[in-house]
């Protein structure tokens, strides 16, 4: 018997009926993507300035992505890491290559929460301390660890009390480290926080106190890495250097996938046992990341990221945040009205806790028009 996936789907009724309430969601059906476009249940086009929260990096069943997706498909769908598999291994190989030069080893798991659990528990495990210390601002996951750097209190309060010995710092402020502390992390740029940026001064000051006290820096790159500064990684775009470096959301395309990075002389402590994942890196999920790395590297798209970032600061007249294709566009006063008209005339940006700061996380293959477009309609609203 042959079905498709629209009979398999037939009329499923009202999605709310079955899923937890644990989300807000737009009043949209999405059922279909396009580079930088997306496509609503009843034919509306939208561009994609929100990228799915900032997944879509190469845009929407980008055609290489798929048929490289579709190839391993038919090969073999799925085996655990208890064997080798040479997607699995070429995926590696070519993470390490596109990452920091000092990072020479990589642990796959299946979310950037779980890439920074992963970083936690080897800062704590080579240096053997047990604090943390996190920015205000911080958005690191929702899981017991990751809560524990996370700072706003609306998503730490439903879970308290977190897992794990960890202080926060102002954000912008080198803090004074002891000899507890294993670990500092931060995001380089607090997407959630409104797109609060990092500078050069800060993050080589707070590489300096790490070293003075033995201290690892890990820098959580779930949305900074793969290009979407105009850098490969954030580490990249400020020259600095982490012992470990996390990531997810675009590694891999849309797939979900976690990404820990670690220096050699992290990687050298690990032993046979010290972690794991049933899901990470399978088959499927390292075609996609190897799909969504050569369409990086073969359409340029790490140069495009900047250049987005330039036409939107010159067509946007007010104080723009953050870098290449991850900016917070600053408003005098609320923005989610402004997010609801864009909405409604075709276009998708996101909010964020800063409610001046509406968010642009687009593809890097994004084509200028749509800048143009943003701008007029942006115009147009006053």
């Amino acid at each position: 018997m042959t079905i498709t996936l629209d009979e398999l789907i037939g009329q499923p009724g009202n999605e709310a009926d079955w899923q937890l309430a644990t989300y807000a969601k737009l009043p949209l059906d999405i059922v279909r993507g396009e580079g930088s476009r997306v496509q609503t249940a009843d034919g509306r086009w939208f561009w994609d300035w929100y990228g799915g929260h900032a997944v879509a990096l190469i845009g929407h069943s980008h055609p290489t992505w798929r048929r490289i997706v579709a190839e391993q498909a038919e090969r073999l769908v799925f085996y655990s890491n208890v064997v080798y598999c040479p997607v699995r291994t070429a995926a590696c190989r070519a993470i390490v290559e596109f990452a920091p030069a000092n990072l020479s080893r990589v642990f796959l798991s299946n979310s950037g929460a779980e890439a920074n659990e992963a970083a936690l528990k080897l800062a704590r495990h080579h240096t053997g301390k047990p604090e943390i210390v996190a920015f205000e601002g911080s958005f690191h996951g929702r899981t017991l660890g990751a809560l524990a750097v996370t700072h706003s209190e609306k998503y730490r309060r439903y879970a308290l009390p977190e897992y794990g010995h960890t202080r926060f710092a102002p954000w912008g402020e080198v803090p004074s480290l002891d000899e507890n502390v294993a670990a500092v992390i931060l995001e380089p740029v607090q997407s959630m926080a409104g797109m609060r940026t990092a500078t050069s001064a800060f993050l080589h000051g707070l590489r300096a106190e790490c070293d003075r006290v033995g201290a690892l820096l890990i820098l959580d790159e779930v949305q900074t890495a793969w290009g979407r500064l105009g850098k490969n990684f954030a580490a990249d775009f400020w020259n600095v250097r982490a012992d470990i470096v996390t990531s997810a959301k675009s590694a891999a395309g849309g797939f979900p996938v976690g990404v820990t990075l670690v220096d050699d002389g992290v990687a050298r402590g690990v032993k046979s046992g010290d972690q794991g994942t049933t899901f990470g890196a399978g088959p499927l999920a390292s075609a996609a990341l190897l799909a969504t790395q050569y369409v990086i590297r073969e359409e340029g798209l790490v140069a495009r990221a900047a250049e987005i970032e330039r036409r939107v600061r010159a067509a946007f007249p007010g104080e723009v945040r953050g870098h290449g294709a991850l900016l917070g566009l600053v408003f005098p006063d609320a923005v989610a009205p402004r997010v609801a008209a864009l909405r409604d005339r075709g276009i998708l940006t996101g909010g964020s806790d800063d409610p001046r700061v509406m968010r642009l996380m687009p593809p890097l293959n994004l084509p200028f028009e749509a800048i143009d477009e943003l701008a007029s309609t942006l115009r147009s609203l006053g």
